[in-house]
């Protein structure tokens, strides 16, 4: 919106006056001026607006009364403290902070619209699914195959889209991968949207599944955003990407600004989410953040690099899987159900082993570091 504006006035102005001082509206063409807007703009918003969400979930009794799943374990050490009351969907303060702040200061192109409308679709089945928990007290919500046609229907849309566009159908026909210059995989639609869908529902869900202890979810979505702001730029420089080797997209600096927004509003919100956590982010958040990060990665031809970046995220996710999987191979094949983890998600399993939550939240903040270290090595190991 603001970009809009500023092109308006300086169109109104030229040959007039006022041209000169209104040169400094040029600024707003530049986008690491427009980012550095977007990032302030969102943390402001959040702050100004957590305060004011916390107090009207807390009226609604929209908090965490049941035990979730890690209190009915027990044994649990890290969990001294008692979080029954806590506020839940506060996903809803990092979802408008970010569409405010993109919507004032994003140029609209598709590759906008189709982030905002991930991050909308995924924070309404989040939202849904958070209701459901809070109406009946009990940590299980919305049906998993329900949560699961949403997302898939969502991503194959997506992908569908970028196919029949001209302008972004080497999305889906080409598959790159990281450290390498060339397409690994050409002209295979199929294969695209396979791989777009399973990008984006298993961000998604990566994401839902880190989403445990206090700030640790929050924490890692702003190391990997960092990334992809990084990764978006890039991309959007047809002189960087091409030195560099990876895919240019045209209109992906706008994705800068939407990373921008994003991290302000997770700062934002990590203000309040930090230890002792002030409201929980509940599926409403995280779904949403990690949806956005899936469609962020497709959109930059990087969906790989996306499995780098968040390698805390793909941890968490295949300790669940794993833990399921050998769960009930062991029940049917010996008649008892044995464990890999002594908990899963992952990060509960060490909390299991005596680890407090701090020590948990803030290690997994260094892995994600790290694994961020690599993603970016990316772009010139190749």
């Amino acid at each position: 919106m603001l970009f809009y504006l500023s092109q308006y006035l300086q169109e109104k102005a030229a040959d007039t006056a006022w041209a000169d001082k209104l040169g400094s509206l040029r600024l707003f063409h530049y986008i690491t001026f427009r980012s550095a807007g977007a990032a302030i703009t969102a943390l402001l918003l959040s702050w100004w607006l957590g305060p004011r969400i916390i107090a009207w979930l807390k009226e609604l009794k929209f908090g965490q009364q049941y035990a979730d799943k890690a209190e009915e374990t027990g044994g649990m050490t890290a969990r001294v403290l008692n979080k029954r009351g806590t506020p839940t969907m506060g996903g809803i303060l990092i979802v408008l902070a970010m569409d405010l702040s993109a919507l004032l200061w994003t140029q609209l192109n598709e590759l906008v619209v189709l982030t905002l409308l991930s991050l909308v679709v995924l924070a309404g089945l989040g939202f849904y699914d958070d209701y459901a928990k809070i109406t009946r007290q009990t940590n299980l919500g919305a049906k998993s195959h329900v949560k699961l046609i949403v997302q898939a229907v969502l991503a194959v849309f997506i992908a569908i889209y970028l196919w029949l566009l001209p302008s972004t159908s080497k999305l889906v026909t080409e598959v790159m991968v990281p450290f390498y210059k060339y397409p690994i995989l050409t002209g295979s639609a199929g294969a695209g949207i396979i791989l777009i869908a399973l990008t984006i529902v298993g961000s998604s869900n990566a994401v839902n599944l880190t989403d445990g202890l206090d700030g640790l979810a929050i924490g890692c979505t702003l190391i990997v955003t960092l990334v992809f702001l990084v990764m978006t730029y890039v991309a959007s420089n047809i002189k960087i990407a091409n030195y560099l080797q990876i895919p240019y997209v045209a209109g992906a600096g706008e994705l800068t600004v939407f990373c921008a927004a994003m991290f302000g509003a997770g700062l934002g919100f990590l203000w309040f989410n930090c230890h002792p956590a002030q409201v929980f982010m509940g599926d409403t958040g995280s779904l949403a953040l990690g949806g956005a990060l899936g469609i962020m990665a497709v959109l930059i031809h990087q969906p790989f690099v996306l499995l780098i970046a968040g390698g805390v995220f793909v941890a968490e996710a295949v300790s669940v899987v794993i833990q399921t999987g050998w769960f009930k191979y062991t029940k049917r094949r010996y008649g008892i159900g044995q464990r890999v983890f002594l908990m899963a998600p992952l990060h509960h399993h060490f909390e299991k082993k005596g680890w407090y939550e701090s020590q948990v939240v803030t290690r997994f903040y260094i892995l994600c570091v790290l694994c961020a270290v690599v993603a970016l090595s990316s772009l010139k190991i190749r």
